[in-house]
């Protein structure tokens, strides 16, 4: 490739763009770690993008009707932060870009939502920031349809890389945006043919723009380092009805001597070479320098959007009351005061009806009140709609005639789902719930890891909890899946023993600002528990005294979910028999260890055995039945250490011995 030919014929664009190849070349080689050839390869491409197209104030990054700038090739990183410190961005002064990689810098590895307020999402892991995309292109949908098109209108704008494209969850993806023609959503692909291995051939053949044209995707293909030709195809991307993918032809570390090579892709270190690449650039600048009048250049790329934020901001003051403050309530993440109430109005009726319902049922139920009250709630189920009970009846169902329904039919996605919904709530303004089975947590886990990384509250409802799920077998049938859940960071599992559980454990989900809830809910219907109405939310405490002891107390129990039943029975038997038991219900263990240790020894006090009864494996239990010490040792454990069988339910919990009877025999041995 002939780079004086490119530098001769758009000499201020090749100085922009240089800009952010010697910005990564002194970063990675400061660092002595990191990726310098897609940020070299496509310096082009984002120069064009932000310089011409991109709607952004980078005074005010988090405007709410700015454009969504995507890195779903997270390890680039050094492009996204070269171009914030390029556009001025105060929170990436040329410090935090010497200080990439290291300890306490907003430039890590990768790019951090929670480190900036300009990196709209975490990436890194490679798919989920195009699998992210859809999320963004599909709440802009919703709030345009829900506020119009005067305070509403932007796009979301991608960079992919090969990498991305061979997840699978790419195809998940692509497949639900182009069903749903997000017309606002533009992928620009990083088109260069390399991998660490070595060429994309070595592993991959896929025809990628025959791909997203199946899917129903615009494609153009082009030269990536042809600033016209950039230009021009993201003009014409903008004015389609359907999502558009644009295959970028580049060249990996361009001008390097690692040019076209995996080498490229890697850390470009060699003081020799990266001189070298420097000249053939034109670039006469020390490290970390940028002239002057490139660095204005940018700067004034940064305020082009101060207008349009000024004139959306006129346009939103102009909006209803009433509609301004929704927005901006939804925005905050803030619950409607009717929340609370509604939950104590429900919880009343429940306990008074007490039904015997499954709390996958139980969940609808509750949404069946929440989603009236909260219009920025949007449901969805990977193909199981009926079964996890997500669909309310004033929701309306997201589609292409559609905007502003707010129930999302997703198919069988269930990584491409989670991986949107962190779109949806880091695009802000909506709040996504979506279900499928428990055991299907496998599928969606890299988005679920995500959303407690990211601090974003995506709510999953998880049904069919466990062998409950009964005759489709161990492969339906969770067995490890609430520890793994629980062993997550920054994550809040919920695992509610009746109706009135699962209204509490739904508001303490809706309330959360930086934490996402896992929903653990039955297939088999379960008693009421609570049938003394209270005001207080007791999920909010993780665990509390459901029945105390009568008489001395000897044994306490400790049941989440569907075992809390067991529990009871379990405590009639020893009662029977003179045993002073007490039954503790612990719906949410994380929310339980947040408490103060005064209330844990009271819920817990020392003096009595301890037995944990959980249809799930025992991994997560002992701090509770140990003592969290590790010094309380007269305890055991009901639950599984097997993968489970296919029968019936009941069967299932006689077999592997989940029984109110052996949960008192387990008591008894332990007494002595």
């Amino acid at each position: 490739m002939d780079l004086k030919a490119l530098a001769a014929a758009n000499p201020e664009h090749w100085s922009k763009a240089n800009a952010i190849r010697a910005l990564t070349l002194d970063a990675v080689t400061a660092a002595n770690s990191g990726h310098s050839g897609m940020p070299i390869g496509m310096a082009d491409v984002a120069t064009v993008l932000f310089g011409r197209h991109l709607k952004f104030d980078a005074a005010q990054p988090t405007w709410p009707d700015r454009d969504r700038f995507i890195l779903s090739a997270g390890h680039g990183s050094m492009l996204i932060y070269s171009l914030l410190h390029l556009v001025g961005d105060a929170q990436f002064p040329i410090e935090e870009i010497k200080n990439f990689r290291q300890l306490g810098a907003r430039t890590a590895g990768h790019p951090e939502n929670f480190l900036a307020d300009a990196i709209e999402t975490t990436t890194g892991p490679l798919g989920q920031g195009i699998a992210n995309s859809v999320g963004f292109a599909m709440a802009e949908e919703i709030q345009r349809a829900t506020y119009g098109a005067k305070v509403v209108d932007h796009h979301t704008y991608v960079i992919a890389g090969d990498g991305c494209l061979m997840e699978g969850v790419s195809q998940e993806a692509i497949t639900i945006a182009g069903r749903h023609k997000l017309s606002k959503l533009i992928v620009l692909w990083d088109n260069n043919n390399i991998t660490i291995d070595g060429p994309v051939s070595l592993s991959d053949t896929t025809d990628q723009p025959g791909r997203f044209r199946a899917a129903g995707w615009d494609v153009q293909e082009i030269d990536g380092h042809d600033p016209d030709a950039i230009d021009a195809a993201i003009a014409a991307a903008k004015k389609t009805d359907t999502p558009s993918m644009i295959a970028c032809k580049t060249h990996i570390a361009l001008g390097h001597a690692a040019q076209d090579t995996s080498k490229g892709h890697g850390a470009l270190t060699n003081a020799e070479q990266n001189t070298a690449a420097k000249e053939v650039w034109g670039w006469k600048a020390g490290p970390f320098e940028i002239p002057s009048d490139i660095k204005s250049a940018w700067e004034d790329i940064g305020k082009r959007g101060v207008t349009a934020r000024q004139e959306w901001e006129e346009r939103f003051d102009k909006m209803p009351r009433s509609k301004r403050e929704t927005f901006n309530r939804a925005l905050a993440l803030d619950a409607p005061k009717k929340l609370s109430a509604t939950i104590k109005a429900f919880k009343k009726q429940m306990s008074e009806s007490a039904p015997k319902l499954a709390t996958r049922a139980s969940s609808e139920k509750v949404l069946e009140v929440i989603n009236p009250v909260m219009p920025e709630t949007v449901g969805g189920s990977a193909d199981l709609t009926g079964s996890n009970n997500t669909k309310t009846s004033d929701l309306g169902v997201f589609d292409i005639d559609n905007r502003a329904g707010r129930y999302v039919y997703w198919g069988i996605r269930e990584h491409g789902m989670a991986s949107a919904m962190n779109g949806m709530v880091l695009h802000g303004g909506v709040r996504p719930y979506s279900g499928t089975f428990m055991c299907f947590t496998d599928y969606a886990r890299p988005a679920m890891r995500l959303s407690a990384l990211m601090k974003q509250p995506v709510v999953y409802v998880m049904t069919h909890d466990s062998i409950g799920l009964g005759e489709d077998g161990p492969t339906h049938q969770p067995v490890e899946h609430l520890a793994i859940s629980r062993a997550t960071p920054n994550t809040l599992v919920f695992r509610p023993a009746d109706t009135i559980e699962t209204a509490e454990s739904w508001e303490i989900a809706l309330t959360q600002k930086a934490t996402p809830s896992v929903l653990s809910l039955t297939r088999q219907g379960l008693p009421t528990v609570r049938t003394e109405h209270k005001t207080k939310n007791m999920v909010a405490q993780g665990g509390y005294t459901l029945v105390d002891a009568e008489g001395k107390r000897q044994v306490i129990l400790i049941a989440t979910g569907s075992e809390v039943a067991v529990a009871l029975e379990a405590r009639d038997i020893l009662q029977a028999d003179g045993i002073g038991t007490r039954v503790v219900s612990l719906p949410c263990m994380e929310l339980f260890a947040q408490q103060d240790e005064a209330y844990r020894k009271r819920v817990l006090p020392g003096g009595a055995v301890r037995v944990g009864i959980e249809a799930g494996c025992r991994q997560g239990w002992d701090q509770w039945l140990l003592g969290e010490r590790g010094k309380f040792g007269k305890a055991d454990f009901v639950g599984m250490d097997s993968f489970g069988a296919s029968a019936p339910a009941e069967e299932l919990f006689e077999k592997y011995g989940i029984t109110g009877a052996n949960v008192a025999a387990k008591a008894k041995a332990l007494l002595g």
